[in-house]
């Protein structure tokens, strides 16, 4: 595996791109919306890199190394040497669409030899839950990684590359085939709870309606005080740790929108009736602890030999960590060691396994690591 990483301005973007010197098979974008020049972007790398596929998506912050931008693009050029692979789409109209196209990607990339599945979808017209039950049933001891575009903190309008496109309500995924192809992943957040935890008595897929029988819209802004103006986007400061069961690991889940009117939350995976669910808010040193965390599960199987890590991050860390927010790419560069290239995006929901051996799921507020390399 041949990588080089580039990070391209507005105003040196061609400049940049001439020194890619590998036969490219895969292309990665990660495209601030802000990025006026995007479309003559695609459209270079479409012409001169005609046998190359190109994926990518638009973000809340775009990581090339150690450095965190906006108003950039991070793009990753990789050969595989010895890894074939294979780029599928779907298009989807609405977001209770979201297990079928998950089913009909997998069918796409299914064949016996896929290894693993990255994924970039878009980030608003898509429930990213549904979206991996859906190719979980279809993928149930294929790996899968990857995460949903975002805008900035704008939850107005996100895109995903495909090819020469550039368009929203699309799901672009590359399967990788063979077994030289070795990978790492995993997920972690950092993130504490606090307040009662409450039962979800009324909710629909991805929207809540009620929490212990009261609105939970209501419940909600009462523990945000001010800041409940300023919703939703305040809302990524205050996640939800979600558990299925009593028994089950929590995942946290962030708001995506809320509805005065039916004084209900929409969030970025689902909430199912019966669940128990309990309020979160930051904490710098353990979000940046978890990155690190996350990374020594992704490097376990590596000892510093990975070639390539995607980071994808949540938009509502970066938001509490702000100035610091390079630190948590940097707690992961300790780790990786000085040899992967490292890319990704900030993004409104990563999709991973919480472990080695433990099922796709779809995260908020998290760290997911991807590390490849060909042995």
């Amino acid at each position: 595996m041949k990588i080089q990483q580039i990070s391209l301005a507005e105003n040196n973007w061609k400049e940049m791109l001439s020194i890619i010197n590998i036969d490219v098979d895969i292309f990665l974008l990660f495209v601030s919306p802000q990025y006026h020049n995007k479309k003559e972007v695609v459209d270079f790398l479409s012409e001169n890199y005609p046998n190359a596929g190109i994926m990518g998506c638009s973000t809340a912050g775009e990581i090339s190394d150690i450095t965190v931008k906006d108003s950039t693009i991070s793009i990753t050029a990789i050969q595989l040497e010895k890894t074939t692979y294979k780029k599928e789409f779907v298009k989807i109209k609405a977001m209770e669409d979201s297990y079928k196209a998950g089913q009909k990607l997998a069918d796409k990339l299914y064949n016996k030899d896929l290894k693993h599945v990255f994924i970039l979808s878009d980030g608003l017209n898509v429930n990213g839950a549904d979206l991996v039950s859906g190719l979980k049933l279809k993928l149930p001891n294929v790996s899968i990684t990857g995460g949903l575009a975002a805008d900035g903190a704008e939850f107005t309008k996100t895109f995903v590359i495909n090819d020469d496109k550039i368009v929203d309500k699309i799901i672009v995924a590359i399967g990788f085939y063979g077994e030289d192809l070795k990978i790492g992943f995993s997920s972690k957040g950092g993130w504490d709870s606090f307040g009662l935890e409450r039962q979800v008595t009324k909710s629909f897929k991805n929207q809540l309606f009620e929490l212990d029988g009261l609105p939970a819209l209501k419940l909600y802004k009462s523990f945000l005080g001010e800041q409940a103006e300023s919703l939703p986007s305040s809302g990524l400061l205050f996640p939800l740790s979600m558990r299925i069961n009593e028994n089950s690991d929590p995942i946290v889940r962030t708001i995506l929108a809320v509805d005065e009117e039916t004084q209900s939350l929409t969030f970025a995976g689902n909430i199912p009736e019966g669940a128990y669910v309990r309020l979160m808010k930051a904490n710098v040193d353990r979000l940046i602890n978890g990155a690190g965390d996350s990374a020594k599960l992704a490097n376990k199987e590596f000892k510093n030999s990975s070639e390539l890590a995607i980071l994808i991050s949540c938009v509502g860390r970066r938001l509490v960590l702000k100035q610091l927010v390079e630190e948590e790419v940097e707690a992961v560069r300790d780790v990786l060691g000085e040899k992967p290239c490292v890319t990704g995006f900030y993004s409104y929901g990563e999709i991973a396994p919480f472990g080695e051996f433990s099922p796709c799921e779809l995260h908020n507020q998290t760290m997911t690591i991807t590390t490849l390399s060909e042995w």
